[in-house]
């Protein structure tokens, strides 16, 4: 059993930890397994675009 999970997580792993992409799919993917499904990054990037949001 530990030798399939691992296998797993081996092929669903990266190693593009500094990509801001990946990193906002992944918010997406866990306020979309939360139940939240309003909101995507994608779309609030785009809503601010433009805006000093600092």
């Amino acid at each position: 059993m530990g030798t399939l999970i691992k296998a797993l997580l081996r092929e669903a792993l990266t190693d593009r930890i500094n990509d801001g992409q990946v990193y906002m799919k992944g918010v997406d993917t866990s306020y979309r397994y939360e139940g939240y499904s309003i909101y995507r990054i994608e779309d609030m990037k785009k809503a601010i675009s433009g805006r000093d949001i600092r």
